[in-house]
């Protein structure tokens, strides 16, 4: 096994032969041989503070039952998906309109093979953060099993980090295999993971992970789900977006009551974290990287795409769990309660929440059908949803 250890994160696209989608050529730039290297790692240090329990009752509470679903709904990438249904035609016109893209001129001038390609890129930078943000998941619920206080926590964190590498395992499996291309992690995404991996306080860790990145990805993946023509990316997000929903669940529930113990200068901080950690996110959906390998001014294509309805508004809609999440375990404070509302997102304050638990929902049984049977419905909900967050700006 050769190692190469590198100081900054790799920036070049990666390719793959044999790849199912018919748009990957074998012309793409950067395809790795086998005279590279076979790994490349890049070394982050933290100041972690681990601590053993001690006090091995374990209370029958939501902590220790949601420990016990995620032993019961484990699902495996090889067995619960079928690989090997048809990659679908790309319809690059409604994805045109969908991004504010139909009338932009660089877009225009692309060639029809292009644009396809184009939406090929798009696709697989989308879901290249995906993959690279489970990852970050996977390494800090790995470090929550060391500095989590209670023996509740630590045993949820040891089946969270086992979800987390099912996780990367399903995301890489279809980037190589579906795609045939990955980007690089976004530097906004790689910010924030820098940052819970190497802060010291596990708390930190549960707010800008459990509660801010996997509460983001929970929108994300439902609204992929409703909207990608792939059955198996719908599968695999489905079986991916079920885990998540414990993982917030678990947040919520484990910060909950500890944030109020915090002095009041500690929970503004913590509440200042939170806060930079959405504004950051919402910078990270914009694949800039995809406007640069096709040769655009960056800026000028990024404005063009934030200004379109969809983008505006999934920017937006992504933190309908996140901001009443916030608000539940005390980090919507009265100093930070503005920029929320600067941000435009503090309409969400007063919506359910993932502290009271569904466990009807939780506890259903393994059925990726299901994913698809409900996908109309979902897809409905999200564009009444997009239509409501739309309606204060239009009215202005």
């Amino acid at each position: 096994m050769k190692v190469e250890w590198v100081e900054n994160t790799p920036r070049k696209i990666q390719t793959f032969a044999g790849a199912d989608n018919p748009q990957v050529t074998d012309d793409m730039e950067d395809r790795l041989t086998a005279k590279d290297v076979d790994h490349i790692a890049e070394i982050f240090q933290t100041p972690l503070t681990g601590s053993y329990n001690w006090d091995y009752k374990v209370q029958d509470d939501r902590i220790k039952k949601l420990y016990d679903l995620g032993k019961q709904l484990n699902w495996d990438p090889e067995m619960d998906i079928d690989w090997d249904r048809p990659f679908p035609d790309l319809d690059a016109a409604a994805q045109a309109e969908m991004m504010n893209l139909t009338d932009y001129p660089p877009y225009m001038a692309l060639s029809d093979a292009r644009k396809r390609e184009y939406w090929m890129h798009s696709n697989a930078w989308s879901l290249s953060q995906f993959l690279h943000g489970e990852q970050g998941a996977l390494l800090v619920a790995s470090q929550l099993c060391s500095c989590a206080p209670t023996l509740n926590a630590k045993l949820y964190a040891a089946s969270q980090t086992f979800d987390e590498a099912r996780h990367v395992e399903v995301f890489n499996k279809y980037l190589q295999q579906r795609v045939g291309m990955m980007y690089p992690v976004n530097t906004h995404l790689k910010s924030i993971i820098d940052k819970i991996l190497t802060d010291a306080r596990w708390d930190m860790k549960f707010i800008g992970m459990q509660i801010v990145i996997e509460g983001l990805a929970l929108s994300a993946f439902n609204t992929t789900r409703e909207t990608t023509p792939d059955p198996v990316l719908k599968d695999v997000v489905y079986l991916v977006t079920r885990d998540e929903a414990r993982h917030v669940t678990f947040g919520v529930n484990y910060l909950e009551e500890f944030v109020t113990t915090l002095s009041d200068e500690e929970r503004e901080e913590r509440a200042q974290f939170a806060y930079e950690a959405c504004v950051v996110s919402r910078e990270r959906l914009v694949s800039t990287d995809v406007f640069a390998h096709f040769g655009w001014d960056v800026e000028d294509a990024r404005r063009r795409v934030l200004d379109g309805f969809v983008m505006s508004t999934f920017r937006n809609l992504l933190f309908q769990r996140v901001v009443p999440n916030l608000k539940r375990i005390g980090l919507m404070t009265d100093s930070i309660r503005p920029k929320f509302e600067e941000l435009g997102i503090l309409d969400y304050e007063n919506l359910a929440t993932d502290g009271d638990i569904d466990w009807a929902a939780l506890e259903r049984p393994l059925d990726t059908e299901e994913a698809q049977s409900h996908e109309q419905s979902m897809l409905a909900q999200f564009h009444d949803k997009a239509a409501e967050a739309s309606a204060p700006s239009s009215a202005a």
